[in-house]
């Protein structure tokens, strides 16, 4: 009696595995790279951009809600004083700043 050894069958080959995992996942990267990351990052931008261009005399909203005038603003600064009320005034760091309401010109010293 002659048993011949039984052959695995050739099967799919590895490289198309590989493939076939490899590409959606590029795919997948390259799409919330367009749909999420791109976009908070130029959001982050013009928020600094934002940030850098405050001048006394600007109407600004802070990250609490608070709407205040500047009084002052110094470029070498990342604080700001900004007015509340009549007698209120309160020092607020430049990257809090949600919004620039109004830009007037600068007050003259």
């Amino acid at each position: 009696m002659f048993i011949l050894p039984a052959y695995a069958q050739g099967g799919a080959g590895g490289g198309d595995a590989l493939g076939g995992f490899l590409i959606p996942m590029l795919l997948m990267v390259v799409i919330f790279y367009f749909l999420l990351i791109r976009p908070q990052q130029q959001r982050a931008k013009e928020h600094r951009e934002m940030v850098a261009k405050v001048r006394r005399g600007d109407t600004v909203v802070t990250s609490g809600g608070m709407i205040g005038r500047v009084t002052k603003a110094l470029d070498n600064s990342d604080e700001i004083e900004v007015e509340l009320a009549d007698s209120l005034k309160v020092r607020i760091l430049r990257s809090t700043l949600l919004d620039i309401r109004s830009k007037n010109e600068p007050v003259k010293d």
